[in-house]
């Protein structure tokens, strides 16, 4: 499903932070939320790998496991699946009209606290599909993706088993704050008391805070590095945490998604999934295969030979990404289609990758937040890399292809589906 008019009437609404009127109309629906155990996963970076991890893992052991995740690459129904199939065109229209009926009803009795335009945004509305989908499917997990930040995101209405948060850096802070303490602070709003966590390598200033919020909420910490970790061999990679005074250690994995940022992710699921109740634990078989089959599009996957693409959209993915690249034989010529969103940090994505590529062609998709191709290359024109605009994404592809060596498009999660549309 492409759009759905409830969808594109719900767009009008913006990006409305507050957990007030979700919460509310979820109360009215029943607590479809609340129906099923729920791991909760933020971060600025990392979090989808993870999600899908953690996901893979379960499905693996035979479970019926819901995945929410944002944004989608082609298609709205990528961000509600089961056990890897994702909600069916029929299904989702006939769940969008359901909630928007009960959404007019609660509506009109809240009409004055609500203000003006629709009951719900976008990311309200799916948010709701996801939970009322998977307690309709009575799946036995839902691994539920944070949107923007944690402590005002819609899906902060849970009541996890395991929350987690993979990373903080540097991204929409004008929503966030302007450094990572105010970031990580937004984050560690996910926290609910004496529900474990599980974290990942934060910069100092991001861990202070992460440290002080989950002390003063009760929550048990264990953080990657200190308390549980991995390490990499010719048999592949290992992840060895301590349980209940025990030694517990995976061993053989070999993982399903590229770039070594990923070793950080598959200890971070690894972890959260041991935290969770015994009956939803997965045996170690289980964690080895999941890694090894997850998949989780628009990064880091190839789409041909000569084509790689990648959702970094910020400094610290872009880093990721060009570590990624430094890795791989330089046998000939590089281009970069760089686009994003007008409200992106350009320049810090592109500083990171420009020592990776010959040529940057910047160029946009049909997105409305999409910065034209012509600013973002006057953005970059001191680089030490030429850089060149070179329209939609689509004469940019054709432009690229017509040239030799590898292709790489990154900048935003848009471009990367736009590029999938035309390719895959």
């Amino acid at each position: 499903m492409r759009t759905h008019p409830l969808l594109s009437e719900a767009a009008r609404g913006g990006i409305r932070m507050g957990l007030e009127r979700v919460e509310a109309l979820l109360n009215f629906m029943g607590h479809p939320h609340l129906s099923v155990p729920t791991v909760h996963v933020g971060g600025t970076n990392g979090k989808g790998s993870v999600a899908s991890m953690i996901a893979a893992c379960q499905q693996v052991a035979d479970r019926q496991v819901g995945l929410f995740t944002s944004p989608h690459l082609q298609h709205v129904n990528e961000r509600l699946s089961i056990s890897g199939q994702d909600i069916p065109d029929v299904a989702l229209e006939r769940l969008l009209e359901q909630i928007h009926a009960r959404a007019e009803f609660w509506a009109a009795e809240h009409a004055p606290e609500l203000g003006e335009g629709p009951p719900l945004t976008y990311f309200e509305l799916i948010a709701v599909a996801g939970f009322s989908y998977f307690a309709q499917m009575k799946v036995d997990l839902s691994i539920i993706e944070v949107g923007l930040g944690g402590r005002l995101d819609a899906t902060n209405v849970v009541q996890p088993k395991v929350s987690v948060i993979t990373s903080v850096a540097l991204d929409h802070m004008d929503r966030l704050g302007p450094d990572l303490a105010s970031i990580a602070g937004e984050k560690a709003g996910i926290f609910k008391p004496g529900v474990p966590v599980v974290v990942g390598r934060l910069p100092q200033d991001a861990m202070r805070v992460v440290r002080l919020t989950a002390h003063e909420r009760g929550c048990p910490l264990f953080v990657l590095g200190q308390d549980f970790d991995h390490s990499s061999s010719e048999d592949g990679l290992s992840v060895h945490w301590s349980h209940e005074d025990q030694e517990r250690r995976v061993d053989g994995i070999h993982l399903g998604l590229a770039g070594a940022h990923q070793r950080d992710n598959a200890a971070i699921a690894l972890r959260a999934l041991d935290l969770l109740p015994a009956e939803l634990r997965v045996p170690a078989g289980a964690m080895r295969e999941g890694l090894a089959k997850v998949k989780h599009p628009g990064r880091m996957e190839w789409l041909s030979d000569r084509v790689l693409v990648d959702g970094a959209h910020n400094a610290a993915g872009a880093q990721a990404l060009a570590s990624f690249l430094a890795d791989l034989p330089r046998t000939g010529k590089r281009t970069l289609l760089l686009g994003a969103s007008a409200d992106k940090d350009i320049r810090s994505i592109a500083s990171a990758l420009a020592s990776q590529f010959d040529l940057i062609l910047t160029t946009r998709c049909a997105h409305e937040r999409a910065a034209d191709a012509g600013d973002v290359a006057q953005q970059l024109v001191d680089l030490s890399v030429p850089v060149m605009p070179a329209g939609d994404i689509e004469d940019a592809l054709q432009m690229a292809m017509d040239a030799e060596g590898l292709i790489v498009v990154a900048g935003s999660l848009f471009l990367v589906g736009a590029a999938r549309d035309l390719l895959a």
